[in-house]
């Protein structure tokens, strides 16, 4: 059997899914699985034993537009698949696999695409699984008939060859670390939006007292999406971070977080990337339900203010972002110092 997967688009989605990658794995051993990715979700999933292969949705380049979804239906078409999973729930993906002629679509019903897939499946009702969001994948696998039950899933793992963290050592001294100093990976930015983001400011101010008090190397890690806010942190820093912010792939960002001792940041696919290589996170929750995107594993410490408007799901807050601002710098920086102190990180 020839399946493609749809991926999910949000790095964090991505890692969440991996447990019904592996379920997909395990029901069909012989079975060729193709995975097809946007560019950065697809580099992540290099070398994961996740797909027999990894299939790019250039969304920027030649599959952009009405045009370029048509071409890599095409593309598709001439591959010859039996069946589709499509992680991802937009329209769009259902109609790529409808137009690529895979004769068997198995899908979550929304985004009024139910009529393009031959299996459309109901959305979970709040209560009937378990809710974090790996579980959201896996249930699908269930109501398609490829799961007797859910597993219980208690970490998910990225794996971390040899060579590549070899590579990420040398990189690292070769941009200013310290040899035999602790390492925090800070990633202050939330691709979703604003809601999600701890203040910079107070960013900075645990990342000099993690330089002053722990003698550790800052480290940022981020998209180029994110130089602003890291040109921020830095700035308003009394220290010197090293800053990878813009700098580092998505294929080389586990390695460079092995690489590292303990990771602090917002609830964003960072914070998911950091945990997969286990590294003990110290994860800042505000407008998001960490009951749903926890990172999944027990090396980790939530922060977390319970105000009346959260979680409120929202990119942008329509107020005063209370449920970040009252998120005090001393309590996250304690968070790192006693995962620091633990050595549950060391490398």
């Amino acid at each position: 059997m020839r399946i493609l997967v749809r991926s999910t688009n949000w790095v964090g989605d991505a890692v969440m899914s991996i447990p019904a990658l592996r379920a997909l794995r395990a029901r069909h051993p012989s079975g060729e699985i193709a995975l097809l990715a946007r560019p950065g979700v697809a580099e992540l999933f290099q070398g994961q034993g996740l797909a027999d292969r990894l299939i790019a949705f250039e969304h920027n380049g030649r599959h952009r537009g009405a045009l370029g979804v048509e071409r890599l239906a095409a593309e598709l078409r001439v591959q010859r698949f039996d069946c589709a999973i499509l992680l991802q729930n937009a329209f769009e993906a259902a109609w790529i696999a409808r137009r690529a002629g895979i004769p068997q679509r198995f899908g979550y019903a929304g985004d009024a695409r139910a009529w393009l897939l031959t299996r459309a499946v109901s959305v979970p009702r709040a209560g009937e699984i378990p809710p974090h969001e790996c579980y959201y994948y896996l249930e699908l696998l269930r109501r398609c008939g490829w799961l007797e039950r859910l597993p219980e899933v208690s970490e998910i793992l990225l794996k971390v060859e040899p060579d590549a963290l070899a590579r990420a050592e040398e990189k690292l001294a070769g941009i200013g670390t310290r040899m035999g100093k602790l390492r925090v990976a800070v990633s202050p930015g939330a691709a979703y939006g604003s809601a999600k983001s701890w203040p910079p400011e107070r960013f900075a101010a645990m990342a000099d007292r993690l330089i002053a008090e722990c003698d550790a190397d800052v480290l940022l890690f981020g998209a180029v999406a994110d130089r602003a806010i890291a040109a921020r942190i830095a700035a308003a820093m009394k220290g010197a971070p090293v800053n990878l912010t813009g700098e580092t792939g998505m294929a080389e960002l586990p390695a460079l977080f092995a690489a590292c001792d303990v990771f602090a940041g917002n609830d964003s696919g960072a914070m998911h990337v950091a945990a997969g290589v286990g590294l003990p996170v110290v994860a800042v929750f505000g407008s998001t339900d960490p009951a749903g995107t926890a990172p999944v594993t027990e090396r980790k410490t939530l922060v977390q203010q319970h105000v009346s408007c959260s979680p409120c799901f929202l990119r942008h807050c329509p107020v005063d972002h209370r449920c970040m601002e009252r998120i005090e710098v001393d309590t996250v920086f304690s968070a790192v110092r006693k995962w620091l102190e633990t050595g549950a990180g060391s490398r």
